[in-house]
């Protein structure tokens, strides 16, 4: 691979998968190349996290160490995981992370080769897609990722809001319990798995996920907590929810003044969703309830006495990137809301998904994209499909900021028609 890849003046840096004895100096490049050389070595997160073949170093033989190996100064891993797709199927991805490049060494095609490694092994394993969480928006499109399910938090002020409006629907003897680490990490997965389907933009939690969370692994830099961790159970005994949160301790001279920090919020049904809430807006001495990262459109603010008591968070923003590799398995996949038919232009710097792509629904909700001769009635890049994909774009918005083209008047009405859905696409995990 090194041969193939290698980059920078004299070819000096090359590209390579990192062996289980590298972790230590890979680990120090990820420190430097998010800029945080202070933090202590992450080794037990490391070694939790190690796949052959799929952590990724630029090795600069022209600069060794002190210990005269070459120098490790950019970083990549993925690693497979399920994405939810509209229609509850989970579709095969490869998920990109510790994406650094260490500030000596930029403008030197170091991404773009571990990149496009990576998205064409990644092709080759059966990976439909690609996805990412984007530090930085203007990065990643042109490797073909478009911003595909964007994180929409909200604060709200407990006493403008009124709290929740009574009456909203529970299950019927129901009950809210803490729950210690322990319970967290027996019972977190088996929830979360249940939930993911219903979810579009959902994607799986790795076993070390959990064991962070739980406190049973140490990262250094991860400043987690202790907080609450409460299970809704309906009167069965069935488990349907869960919520993790932190509460401040702020005071306002003698009045409390806490905000309640909501960190993980599953539900499985609208019941279990309002008895979550109704418990949080009942938390004494809160003022504030902080939710950062929400699905867009979420009802929270409808279910208060007063919606203006909640406003966005000023951390939202576009957050999970989409890179498709194979169409056919993608389109296939998913389901749509309403018949139709488009005829789709693509242009792929890499080829894998360019060309004339007739996308047809059927009543019953599946569809199939198939190449095609025939004129195309909408002309994209593969990123701004991607930006479609999930149900959460718009054509007509795109192609009004001129990020798409109508080739067929009313084309972008039609793809917005037969891609958009109702439950906007939303995934609450970064990785």
């Amino acid at each position: 691979m090194g041969d193939d890849v290698q980059q920078g003046p004299g070819r000096g840096v090359e590209i390579r998968a990192i062996t289980r004895d590298e972790l230590a100096d890979w680990d120090r490049a990820i420190a430097l190349g998010f800029m945080r050389p202070h933090v202590a070595p992450a080794r037990e997160w490391r070694e939790a996290l190690f796949e052959p073949g799929r952590m990724l170093g630029a090795f600069d033989h022209e600069a060794p160490g002190a210990d005269g190996r070459p120098r490790c100064v950019a970083t990549f891993r993925s690693f497979d995981t399920g994405l939810t797709v509209p229609g509850g199927a989970l579709l095969p991805v490869d998920a990109v992370t510790a994406v650094t490049v260490n500030s000596t060494h930029r403008r030197r095609g170091l991404l773009s080769g571990m990149m496009r490694h990576d998205l064409a092994a990644a092709r080759e394993r059966g990976s439909a897609a690609a996805i990412l969480i984007a530090a930085e928006y203007n990065i990643y499109g042109r490797f073909g990722f478009g911003s595909a399910a964007p994180l929409a938090g909200l604060r709200v002020d407990v006493l403008r809001s009124g709290g929740i409006r009574a009456g909203l629907p529970v299950h019927e003897g129901h009950r809210i319990d803490f729950a210690t680490p322990a319970e967290f990490r027996e019972l977190g997965p088996g929830l979360h798995e249940r939930w993911r389907p219903t979810q579009p933009g959902a994607i799986g939690r790795f076993d070390a996920w959990w064991r962070l969370r739980a406190g049973e692994i140490d990262l250094p830099g991860f400043d987690r907590k202790q907080g609450f961790t409460a299970f809704h159970r309906t009167a069965d005994g069935t488990l349907t929810g869960m919520i993790d949160y932190t509460v401040d301790d702020k005071w306002d001279g003698a009045y409390p003044d806490c905000p309640l920090t909501v960190r993980d919020f599953v539900a499985l049904d609208r019941k279990t969703a309002n008895a979550l809430w109704r418990f949080v807006f009942s938390v004494d001495w809160v003022r504030h309830v902080v939710a950062a990262n929400l699905g867009p459109g979420d009802p929270l603010p409808l279910l208060l006495n007063d919606p203006r008591g909640a406003r966005s968070h000023e951390e939202a923003a576009d957050f999970t990137w989409l890179r498709l590799l194979d169409l056919p398995a993608a389109f296939d996949a998913r389901r749509y809301e309403a018949p139709g038919r488009l005829v789709l232009d693509v242009t792929d710097r890499e080829g894998w998904t360019a060309g004339r792509w007739a996308l047809q629904a059927a009543a019953d909700g599946t569809g199939r994209i198939v190449r095609t001769e025939e004129p195309a009635d909408l002309a994209l890049d593969t990123a701004r499909l991607a930006t479609l994909y999930l149900g959460g774009g718009s054509a007509a918005a795109l192609a009004d900021a001129g990020l798409l083209t109508e080739l067929t008047p009313g084309a972008a009405v039609r793809a917005d028609t037969l891609l958009r859905t109702a439950r906007a696409p939303w995934n609450q995990d970064s990785f």
